[in-house]
């Protein structure tokens, strides 16, 4: 039960972060382009790879608080490219070239069919 503590409360501060950087964006007059989503996505990148490192061995609860609830809810890119930079470290480049292309297409392809499911249910959207 502590760990799943560790990881709300981690995962509480992260998406409050996250809300927070949004707001900092656009009242900083970042408008017209995703600048937000850059910022986290980045940021998040640059605290994995600080973090894991200093975390990944003996630290296990710091570990469940800082990698997997505050960076899990901060930003998945992170873990997505650390995932992708790992494969390669692993002498697997397709694998990590799979991982690398994969979600994006298919991300896509999935906000696109979500958003047909969303019309075909109603929703009013352009």
């Amino acid at each position: 039960m502590q760990s799943f503590l560790m990881v709300a409360f981690g995962g509480a501060l992260g998406a409050s972060a996250r809300y927070g950087i949004g707001r900092w964006t656009v009242h900083h007059g970042f408008v017209g382009f995703p600048w937000a989503t850059w910022l986290v996505n980045l940021s998040g990148c640059f605290l994995i790879g600080l973090a894991l490192p200093w975390m990944i061995h003996g630290h296990h609860r710091l570990y469940l608080l800082v990698v997997v609830g505050f960076l899990g809810a901060f930003t998945t890119f992170s873990t997505y490219s650390l995932d992708t930079l790992l494969q390669f470290g692993l002498g697997k480049p397709s694998m990590a070239l799979l991982n690398a292309v994969g979600p994006v297409v298919l991300g896509f392809g999935f906000v696109w069919l979500g958003i047909q499911a969303a019309r075909l249910l109603g929703a009013n959207w352009p």
